[in-house]
Formats: C-alpha cells, sequence, structure tokens
C-alpha cells in the first residue's frame, strides 16, 4: 500500500468520459494529495466548474455532447480565469493551437504518463501562485499596455467599454511585454519570463497568445501597432504614445504576421 502524501489543499476538476482514464488519473492525482471531483460531459463541468471553483481544470478534448473546446471557450467567456490543463487523444497541431487559443494554459496529448499530468498541474499551479505573489505587493497598481491600464490584482483590462479579463497565461505575457516597453524579445525568452523555465510546450505558444492578445487590444489585428512582429526573432511591445506606424522591423508585405 503507498504511503498517503501531505495533502496539498487544491481541488482539481478531470473532465473525462472514460471511466478507465479518470481512476487512473484520479489514483495518480490523489496521491500527490489533490482532492479530485470529476464529470463526464462537458455541460457538467461547467456546472461544477461554477458551483465548486475548483483551483484547475484538466479538461479532455473529445468528450460526448459539447467538446473541451467549447466548455474552454464557455468558461473563458463568463470570465473564469480557472488554469485548464487539456487532453486529447489527438496530435495535431491545429487541435492544440485551437486549445490554446480558447484559453487553455497547458496541452498534453494522449497517450501520456499519469506523472508527466501531475507534473505539468504542479507546474501550472506554481506560475499561477508566482504571478499573484508578484502582483501582491502592487495591488492596487495599474499598467499601461497599448491603450487600456492593466490592474495588476484583478489581472483584467481597462479602457473599454467593459473590462476585459485575462487568462493565466494572458496576464503574465501582458506584464512582461508591460515591463519591457519597447524592447524586442525572442520567442524564447517571452516563454521563460511568462510561463517559467518548466514550460515545454511547443513554440507556437507564443505566437497563438500573441494572437490572442492582438485580438483584445488592436484596432486592426491584422495590422498591429502595440504587439508588433520582430520579423525572424520574436516581438516587440511599442506603447500607446509611440505606436503610430508599424515597426521597421515587422515582416514584408504578404508575409506571416
Amino acid at each position: 500500500m503507498r504511503p498517503q502524501q501531505k495533502a496539498s489543499g487544491k481541488l482539481v476538476l478531470l473532465v473525462e468520459d472514460e471511466p478507465d482514464m479518470v481512476r487512473g488519473l484520479r489514483d495518480a492525482m490523489e496521491f500527490e494529495g489533490f482532492t479530485v471531483i470529476s464529470a463526464g460531459t462537458g455541460e457538467e463541468g461547467i456546472g461544477k466548474a461554477r458551483k465548486d471553483k475548483p483551483h484547475l481544470i484538466v479538461l479532455d478534448l473529445m468528450l460526448p455532447g459539447e467538446d473541451g473546446l467549447a466548455v474552454c471557450r464557455r468558461l473563458r467567456g463568463a470570465g473564469e480565469t480557472v488554469p485548464i490543463i487539456m487532453l486529447t487523444a489527438k496530435g495535431e497541431d491545429v487541435d492544440r493551437i485551437v486549445g490554446l487559443e480558447m484559453g487553455a494554459d497547458d496541452y498534453l496529448g494522449k497517450p501520456f504518463n499519469p506523472r508527466e499530468l501531475v507534473a505539468r498541474i504542479h507546474a501550472v499551479l506554481r506560475r499561477q501562485t508566482e504571478r499573484l505573489a508578484l502582483a501582491a505587493p502592487a495591488a492596487e497598481g495599474t499598467m499601461a499596455f497599448g491603450p487600456f491600464l492593466l490592474d495588476l490584482a484583478a489581472r483584467t483590462l481597462h479602457g473599454g467599454p467593459e473590462p476585459i479579463r485575462l487568462t493565466t497565461g494572458e496576464f503574465s505575457l501582458v506584464r512582461v511585454f508591460a515591463q519591457h516597453p519597447r524592447q524586442p524579445l525572442a520567442r524564447e525568452k517571452l516563454m521563460l519570463l511568462a510561463r517559467g523555465r518548466d514550460h515545454d510546450v511547443f513554440d507556437r505558444a507564443i505566437d497563438v497568445q500573441v494572437s490572442r492578445l492582438r485580438k483584445l487590444i488592436e484596432p486592426d489585428p491584422a495590422n498591429p501597432r502595440y504587439l508588433q512582429t520582430v520579423w525572424g526573432f520574436g516581438y516587440v511591445y511599442v506603447p500607446a504614445d509611440e505606436a503610430l506606424a508599424p515597426a521597421a522591423s515587422d515582416p514584408p508585405e504578404g508575409a506571416p504576421r
């Protein structure tokens, strides 16, 4: 019989319809001290997310009825910023990209070792704790970001008709950009600053999150003024009072941004 680990006090919601998978993942997470609740459908998962307020959601992509992407989109659309790790049996990059576009914080393709999922959960929760700790001393503080103000405590952007709630990943990336204005940042550097050394999701994750932020803050996301591409390198944040024209380092006409 395995020794009981010290409880973490963290509640994880597992949204998965395969009973064997639920049992295996539940055992692995409970062994690490997590409290686990489960749901077999997307609709049930949304209900438990709203009622039980888990610290993290493990969300399968392929579910009966509403799939994981729809669930993620509904939660984010309702302002839920709980970290989400998506699972899928599919191996196509497009599924991973769409999952991240919907607001997932991390991604794990099946088959996988349950211990890897536990490691991802610890990493995501640790990054969230570190971000909250960084924001705590400036609980009433704000930072300029494009035409908006970033509320560090509430993790929201203000300046439009309604406050814009940010996911954990979006908030981290906005903070990095706001702290490094006019400084070109390579994708690897952005990944390190925003997600930490233990994050190994494929490089396209940064591109997807930058695309999401452009849709939130740019008047014309196809021709960004604030989050500009440094062609062949990464991105640069140009503050609002300087964002009068695309940066000289933007890609040539017709090239992907």
